[in-house]
C-alpha cells in the first residue's frame, strides 16, 4: 500500500492551506505591539550623504525614530561567508557610513506606528547629497573588465580561464567558422511576494519572520552582523511566494528591520515596495559573450571558443557558471573559455534561475544553429555529430547522459520533422511560422543535509528540516520521500520546514533540493523505522541522520541534467510581433519523485524562459544609475495570455552515481534552454539573426 509512492503525480499536500489563505508568508506573521518600518533609498547613484533633516519628520505623527548614519547603532559586522555570497569583496554594511555606492542604497530607515504614518514620513524626509557620475553601462568607454579574484585559482570552481588544445589556432584554419558577439540584458527577478522581514527582540534573543530560501545562513549572516550567538537568533519562513534566487542572500533590508526592532523596543515590520526590489536584492547581470567556432564540412567541431563578461558591483565579485556549460556540451578537442567581471556602481547582482547557464547556453545553441545553416545540417543533426562520450573539459565520464534520447523523444513529441528548413518558408496565412531547438543542461549538485524523523505511537510520523519552500512542491515530495521510507501512509506523515532551529539544509536553489534534502530525509526515516523494528514503540522514536554525496563518486563522475527544448513562434511581419505558440522540452533527470510537480516546474521554468527571450529588460539611466522601469507598467514579464501550450517530458534514466536518491534536479534547467530555442525560431521564421535579449519589435523595424 505504501510502497511506489515515489514517483506518483500526488496532488500538494499544503494546496489546501494555499487556496484558502492558511498558509502565511513572513509578513503575515504581525505581532502585538508591533510598529513599522520604510525605507529611504538614495536618489542619486554615486556619493556621499551631506545631510539628513530628520527634526521636523520625527515630529510627524506616529513617527518612533529616523536612523540613518548619523545616529545608527555601529554594528559587529562579523566576518561571515556561505557559499551564496560573493568569495571576494565584502557586504554592504548599511547605515555604517555616509558613503552612497549604487542607486536605491538604503540611506535611512523610518519607523511609525502604522505603515501609512511611516510612508508619509520616508516621504517628507529631506536628504542632501554630494553626487557623483556612476559607471553603469558594462559596454561603455568608462567601463574596465578585470579578472574575478575567485576565478584565479587552479581549483576555482568558477575558472576565469579555462583551455584545452589550441583553440585559436584551429579556429583560424577551420573550413567552416561562425564568430559572433551575443548580448543579454540585465534582469530582476519579481516575485509575486516581495521581501518582507519582522524582527521582535526578547532580550539579546531576536526571531526573524523573513522570507528567505535559506534560513540558516540567514541565521548566520544576522548573527554575525549584531555580533550575537547564532544560536540567539531564529529564522522563520514557512512557505516563499516566489522566489527565483532573489532570497537566497541576506539582503540589507532583514539588517534594518532588526535594527529599528532593538531601537524602538518593539517588534517591526518591514516589507520592501516593488520599486525598492529593483535596488538592493540582486538582479541577474547583463552579459557580453563571443562564440566562435570552427568546425568541418561535414559538422564535426574542431574548435570553440567562448569568451563571456558579466557585470558585478565595485564592493563585491559575483561570479556565475558562464562558460562552463561549454566545456562539456559538445565534442572537440580544442576549447578556450574565458571569463571576465565589470565593476559598476549597482548592487551586486545575484543568482537567477539557471544562474550562469542560462545565459551561457543562450549564446552557445545560438552560435550552433547559426553553424547549422552554414553547413545546411538540420540543427539536431549537427549536435548528434558532435555528441562526447565523455565530458572532455573534465576527461571522465558522466554519471548519465540522455542528451540524444531528450532530443528523440522532443522532436517526436514535437512534430519537428514537419519542419521545413528554410527561413520565411512556413506560414499561417500571413503569419510566418519559425521551429527553433536548443540543448538544456544543468549540474546535479549535492549538498550535505541533516534531518530529524520522530515516529508517535499513535502510527503518524513527524519530519523536520531547516529546508525552504518557493512553490516547487517541496512539502509534497518530500512527504512523498518520507512515507515511502517510512512504509507509511502519505496522510500519516506531517512534514516540516521553514526554521532554523530544525536540522541544518542546503539553500533552496540551485535545483539540489531533492538531492539534497530529500536524501537526508531518507536517511533519517531508514534510521527511525530501524528503531522501531527494535520493539520500543510505545513512545516516540526519534532519529537524526545526514546525507551527502559519496565522494568517490563525486571524483569519478560528471553529474549533469540534459534537455532538448523545441519551440514554434509566429512572426506578425506587418507589426513586428512575435508569439510563442507551444514549447516542448524533453529531460534526463534521472529519477522523477512526483511527474506532476515536475511537470509545473517545468512550465514555470518555460515561462521564465519566454520572459527572458521577448520581455524581461532592466534599463538603467546612464546618468545616475536609476532603473527607468522599476514598476510592472514598464518591465514586462509575461503574463497569461503570453502563456502557450507548454509540454514537459522525462526519458527513462536511472542514475545511481548523484545520491541514494537518483534524482537530479529540475528548477533550472527547465528555464535553462527555453531563450536560445526561442531566438532560433524567429531566425527560422524571419531569416534575420538577432543577438540581444530580449527581442523586441525595434529589431525588424526598417527604415
Amino acid at each position: 500500500m505504501t510502497m511506489g509512492i515515489i514517483g506518483q503525480p500526488l496532488p500538494r499536500v499544503d494546496g489546501r492551506a494555499k487556496v484558502t489563505g492558511a498558509a502565511r508568508y513572513a509578513a503575515d506573521f504581525n505581532q502585538r505591539g508591533q510598529a513599522y518600518a520604510v525605507i529611504v533609498s538614495a536618489t542619486v547613484g554615486l556619493g556621499r550623504v551631506t545631510g539628513i533633516d530628520s527634526a521636523a519628520v520625527e515630529k510627524m505623527p506616529g513617527v518612533l525614530a529616523v536612523l540613518s548614519h548619523l545616529n545608527a547603532p555601529r554594528l559587529a559586522y562579523g566576518p561571515h561567508k556561505s557559499y551564496i555570497d560573493p568569495a571576494t569583496g565584502e557586504r554592504l554594511h548599511v547605515l555604517q557610513d555616509e558613503r552612497v555606492r549604487f542607486h536605491g542604497q538604503p540611506v535611512a530607515v523610518v519607523v511609525a506606528a502604522t505603515i501609512a504614518q511611516a510612508e508619509r514620513a520616508a516621504a517628507a524626509l529631506r536628504v542632501t547629497y554630494n553626487a557623483e557620475r556612476p559607471i553603469v553601462d558594462s559596454a561603455g568607454p568608462e567601463a574596465h573588465a578585470i579578472v574575478p579574484e575567485a576565478g584565479k585559482e587552479p581549483d576555482a570552481r568558477l575558472p576565469a580561464d579555462k583551455a584545452r588544445g589550441s583553440a585559436d589556432r584551429e579556429l583560424a584554419d577551420a573550413p567552416v567558422k561562425v564568430d559572433e558577439t551575443y548580448d543579454i540584458a540585465r534582469e530582476n527577478h519579481n516575485p509575486m511576494e516581495p521581501h518582507a522581514t519582522i524582527a521582535a527582540w526578547n532580550g539579546d534573543r531576536l526571531t526573524l519572520w523573513s522570507k528567505s530560501q535559506f534560513v540558516v545562513n540567514e541565521q548566520a549572516e544576522i548573527a554575525a552582523i549584531f555580533g550575537l550567538p547564532p544560536e540567539n537568533v531564529t529564522v522563520i519562513c514557512p512557505f516563499i511566494g516566489g522566489a527565483f534566487g532573489t532570497s537566497l542572500r541576506t539582503w540589507p533590508h532583514v539588517t534594518l528591520a532588526a535594527m529599528a526592532a532593538r531601537h524602538v523596543g518593539r517588534p517591526v515590520k518591514l516589507v520592501l515596495t516593488r520599486k525598492q526590489m529593483f535596488f538592493t536584492t540582486g538582479h541577474r547581470p547583463r552579459t557580453v559573450q563571443r562564440i566562435a567556432l570552427g568546425a568541418t564540412a561535414d559538422g564535426k567541431l574542431t574548435s570553440v571558443v567562448h569568451e563571456g563578461t558579466g557585470e558585478t558591483s565595485r564592493y563585491e565579485e559575483f561570479m556565475e557558471a558562464l562558460t562552463s556549460v561549454t566545456t562539456f556540451l559538445y565534442s572537440s578537442p580544442n576549447v578556450r573559455t574565458r571569463y571576465r567581471l565589470v565593476p559598476l556602481d549597482t548592487g551586486t547582482p545575484n543568482h537567477m534561475r539557471g544562474p550562469g547557464e542560462a545565459s551561457g547556453v543562450f549564446a552557445l545553441e545560438c552560435a550552433m544553429d547559426e553553424l547549422a545553416y552554414k553547413l545546411r545540417l538540420d540543427p539536431i543533426d549537427l549536435r548528434r555529430r558532435n555528441e562526447p562520450e565523455i565530458d572532455e573539459g573534465e576527461n571522465k565520464p558522466f554519471s548519465s547522459r540522455s542528451l540524444m534520447k531528450c532530443y528523440d523523444l522532443g522532436a517526436e513529441r514535437f512534430g519537428w520533422s514537419r519542419r521545413t528548413p528554410e527561413p520565411r518558408s512556413m506560414r499561417d496565412g500571413r503569419l510566418l511560422i519559425g521551429m527553433g531547438v536548443a540543448s538544456a543542461s544543468y549540474p546535479a549538485f549535492h549538498a550535505p543535509a541533516t534531518a530529524r524523523a520522530r515516529l508517535l505511537p499513535d502510527g503518524t510520523a513527524e519530519v523536520e528540516i531547516a529546508a525552504s519552500d518557493m512553490g516547487p512542491g517541496t512539502y509534497t515530495s518530500m512527504t512523498q520521500v518520507a512515507a515511502e521510507s517510512l512504509e507509511l501512509p502519505v496522510e500519516r506523515v506531517r512534514f516540516s520546514l521553514g526554521r532554523s532551529d530544525y536540522p541544518p539544509a542546503p539553500s533552496h536553489g540551485g535545483s539540489w533540493t531533492m538531492a539534497s534534502v530529500g536524501s537526508a530525509i531518507r536517511a533519517a526515516c531508514i534510521a527511525v523505522r530501524e528503531e522501531a523494528a527494535r520493539g520500543r514503540n510505545d513512545r516516540p522514536i526519534d532519529a537524526t541522520a545526514s546525507s551527502q554525496r559519496d565522494p568517490q563518486a563525486a571524483a569519478r563522475y560528471s553529474m549533469h541534467s540534459f534537455g532538448a527544448v523545441f519551440v514554434e513562434i509566429a512572426f506578425d511581419p506587418d507589426v513586428g510581433t512575435i508569439r510563442v505558440r507551444r514549447a516542448v522540452g524533453a529531460y534526463g533527470i534521472g529519477r522523477v519523485v512526483n511527474p506532476r510537480l515536475a511537470r509545473s516546474q517545468c512550465t514555470g521554468g518555460m515561462v521564465g524562459g519566454i520572459g527572458m527571450a521577448l520581455m524581461e529588460r532592466t534599463v538603467l539611466d546612464t546618468r545616475d544609475g536609476r532603473p527607468v522601469n522599476a514598476h510592472m507598467a514598464d518591465y514586462l514579464m509575461p503574463v497569461n495570455l503570453d502563456i502557450p501550450q507548454l509540454e514537459a517530458h522525462f526519458v527513462e534514466e536511472t542514475d545511481p552515481h548523484v545520491n541514494a536518491l537518483g534524482v537530479k534536479g529540475l528548477g533550472e534547467i527547465a528555464l535553462v534552454g527555453i531563450a536560445p530555442a526561442i531566438a532560433n525560431a524567429v531566425f527560422h521564421a524571419t531569416g534575420k539573426r538577432v543577438r540581444t535579449l530580449p527581442i523586441r519589435i525595434e529589431d525588424f523595424l526598417t527604415a
